[in-house]
């Protein structure tokens, strides 16, 4: 039901199915979850509070619990508070644990790499040690997310050989469980990464394999540039 790149349509369709009477309270409470999210996606933060309070308000499950407490976290990011969203996370990974919605623990982990400046590894390594115990395909794609997320934490540092790792990590979970979008970005982040080693003819030929399959993405296009010395397309 998600379209990333249109959250007006997605809010549509998580409204819809929130006041849909033929399903389920439980459907239609993460329904509303993910109305939130789409809300959250356009800015719409009074609107997105208002259907979190109503939600908390009826004495959810741990599941639910879970995912409002996740997307209370996720709305403080994106109001660029996210010291404030720690606690949020922490309950959300807290919730998910007692009831072994493992996709939702990681989900949380998963932001808290992301919000707790400092801790970021401690996180994502956790995250992983729970996404290597399973055999859910599904949960598996966390995988990427959460090495692509420790190798930027790592390039970021200066440590540019520790963030190689952690992307080519992250573009085998993305070959062996994940979508044509995380493999790409995937092989992108390999690309850049080894441009900082100075590896500059590997990463041109992994840049120019990307440009063959879109043309049109101007992440790889400036990558091209700035290997070739010439101007990023416009």
């Amino acid at each position: 039901m998600w379209d990333f790149g249109s959250p007006e349509v997605s809010e549509q369709r998580f409204r819809e199915a929130w006041i849909d009477d033929s399903s389920d309270a439980h459907h239609r409470a993460v329904m509303a979850t993910q109305l939130v999210r789409a809300l959250g996606l356009q800015s719409k933060f009074s609107d997105a509070d208002a259907v979190l309070d109503a939600l908390a308000g009826s004495e959810p499950p741990g599941e639910i619990r879970a995912r409002i407490e996740l997307e209370r976290g996720r709305l403080l990011v994106s109001r660029d508070a996210p010291a404030d969203a720690i606690a949020h996370f922490e309950r959300a990974v807290d919730e998910a644990a007692a009831v072994d919605a493992a996709f939702l623990e990681v989900d949380a982990l998963h932001m808290l790499a992301i919000a707790d400046a400092g801790n970021e590894r401690d996180w994502a390594q956790e995250g992983l040690a729970i996404v290597h115990r399973s055999g859910d395909s599904r949960l598996k794609r966390w995988g990427v997310a959460l090495h692509n997320n420790l190798g930027w934490t790592e390039h970021d540092a200066g440590d540019a050989a520790a963030a190689l790792e952690h992307f080519e990590a992250a573009l085998l979970f993305a070959n062996d469980h994940g979508s044509a979008e995380q493999r790409h970005v995937a092989r992108w982040a390999v690309g850049r990464c080894l441009r900082t080693l100075g590896r500059d003819d590997e990463a041109l030929a992994i840049q120019r394999e990307l440009a063959e399959q879109r043309p049109d993405d101007p992440f790889v296009g400036e990558e091209i540039a700035a290997l070739t010395g010439t101007e990023p397309p416009t």
